[in-house]
């Protein structure tokens, strides 16, 4: 059994890289007590990630990133090995859990709703709707108004990859996207095997970065597959230097089938933790 779980890759400020570090280990955390409790993969996954969306350190559910007309729009998605099971959210205002939502859309006909279609679709589910000013912090407000005076791309994406005691493997991301993003841009998330990817047999993956570089790179299935033939950590660096070639930064987590598990970035920083049956550890490098 391993979970092993990221917070979300780029430049953390000083001030909040002991917030972000305790975030991401109570994730790790909370995911593995669903899988010494003899949880799935799937429920140890999405409930890590659920922990990240309510902790507004990070991009996303609370505390995700305003976009172009100052409010939030989130995207998540979870997937599973076996049948290569997917389900996706996208542009989601009114949420306070979009991979709970994404949980729901994989148990559905479809594989990915957006906008106004996943709030009608969460109503049906039973998920009540979340005032949309409930998920802006001041610090998303703050940073929001910093990069339309200044300039600059900042992005962020939480995330947890997991494998459990029948060798289940699965993987779930959720981001708040760029901030001062275009209304209703969707990054890589979402998208089968972009920004999250799971292969029975292989491994998960879920990314974090600059999405429209990490899609084009489609770099959660790039390093998937590579564990064919490569380590998790040679898998991880192969797939993100595709996407740096194409421009863009990022992050990634990885684990293997067998359990082995890589954290590789090309940001300066990127949060992490994991835990298995040999022990335990995080960092922000």
């Amino acid at each position: 059994m391993r979970i092993l779980v990221h917070g979300g890759a780029g430049r953390i400020e000083p001030e909040w890289e002991e917030a972000v570090l305790s975030g991401v280990k109570r994730a790790r955390d909370a995911g593995w007590a669903v899988l010494a409790s003899g949880g799935s993969a799937l429920e140890a996954a999405v409930e890590a990630v659920r922990v990240l969306e309510d902790d507004p350190a990070f991009n996303a559910g609370t505390g995700s990133a305003l976009n172009r007309q100052g409010f939030v729009e989130m995207d998540a998605a979870v997937m599973i090995g076996e049948g290569l099971r997917f389900g996706g959210v996208a542009a989601v205002r009114d949420v306070k859990n979009p991979i709970l939502l994404a949980r729901e859309v994989m148990d559905s006909e479809h594989i990915l709703l957006s906008g106004e279609g996943a709030s009608l679709f969460a109503r049906e589910r039973g998920i009540p709707r979340h005032p949309p000013e409930a998920l802006v912090t001041e610090r998303a407000l703050a940073r929001w108004q910093r990069i339309r005076r200044q300039g600059g791309r900042t992005s962020g994406t939480v995330g947890a990859v997991a494998l459990d005691a029948q060798g289940r493997l699965a993987a779930a991301t959720s981001t708040g996207g760029i901030v001062d993003k275009r209304v209703g841009r969707v990054g890589d998330t979402p998208l089968v095997g972009a920004g999250t990817y799971a292969e029975a047999g292989l491994g998960a993956a879920s990314a974090t970065g600059e999405g429209e570089f990490l899609a084009r790179a489609l770099v959660a299935y790039r390093a998937v597959t590579a564990l064919k033939t490569r380590s998790p950590e040679k898998a991880a660096d192969e797939a993100l230097a595709l996407a740096r070639e194409l421009g863009g930064q990022g992050g990634l987590i990885l684990l293997a089938a067998d359990g082995s598990f890589a954290a590789v970035h090309t940001s300066p920083q990127m949060s992490h933790a994991w835990r298995g049956p040999e022990g335990e550890g995080a960092g922000l490098a």
